[in-house]
């Protein structure tokens, strides 16, 4: 029985397979791979807030903040050998120089404490070279493939970002939208982990070359689990 309410388990840490590959799906939005002791975000986009008081568009100033304050409780819990960012990890080419210089300083005593790969996105093909780790198109670890964008199925052993996945559920008469991984075991598409990004609803035209029919699960983020949803069960926005 799918339920979200406060939220089921405060330990529960549900697992999904990707071509044989185990991931912990965490409440937070990241994916955890712990027989490599490997964590894996996407879409952080640092400084999101402050291109949008740039435009006139007035967000409190907190995102980037807020954003590596969750990255920083995660790696202190797991302990991680190595994190990958999925591309778009920065809003654009200047969010290095708009960063609080207290926030890049924690930025950048995270990414050096560990094996750091950032994964070139669309809004920051060069990531900055200021906060150390490695810069890579894609990275392969077995059978799978980090990249940043999804390609059109089949695309076997993929792992990605870019579309900010949600899902929407009705639960005794009540809509429910929340973020969300998605994947039909061949391959998984990771929710923003951004504290200022928004989300597209899997069943959005978008993803019907990525995830063709209902033949795959949305993974639900609550407080504290993750609950798969069969994409039948699932409402358009």
């Amino acid at each position: 029985m799918f339920e979200l309410k406060r939220d089921i388990s405060a330990t529960a840490r549900p697992s999904l397979r990707v071509c044989g590959q185990v991931f912990d799906l965490l409440p937070e939005g990241a994916a955890w791979m712990p027989n490599e002791r490997l964590l894996v975000v996407a879409d952080l986009h640092f400084e999101k807030g402050s291109a949008f008081a740039a435009r006139g568009v007035a967000l409190p100033p907190y995102d980037t903040r807020t954003t590596i304050a969750r990255l920083e409780a995660l790696v202190a819990k797991l302990r991680p050998q190595t994190l990958v960012a999925l591309g778009d990890s920065f809003h654009d080419g200047e969010a290095a120089d708009r960063m609080a210089p207290d926030d890049a300083a924690r930025l950048a005593r995270l990414s050096r404490s560990l094996e750091w790969i950032w994964i070139a996105g669309n809004h920051d093909p060069v990531p900055p070279r200021a906060f150390g780790g490695a810069v890579k198109e894609e990275l392969r670890v077995g059978p799978l493939t980090f990249r940043h964008e999804p390609q059109a199925a089949p695309a076997t052993g993929e792992i990605a970002g870019h579309l900010h996945p949600c899902a929407a559920v009705r639960v005794r008469g009540r809509r429910l939208r929340r973020r969300c991984f998605a994947s039909d075991g061949t391959r998984m598409i990771l929710p923003a982990f951004g504290a200022y990004t928004g989300g597209l609803n899997v069943l959005d035209r978008a993803y019907d070359d990525l995830l063709p029919g209902f033949d795959f699960h949305a993974w639900m983020m609550g407080a504290r689990t993750v609950i798969p949803v069969s994409a039948r069960r699932l409402e358009a926005d």
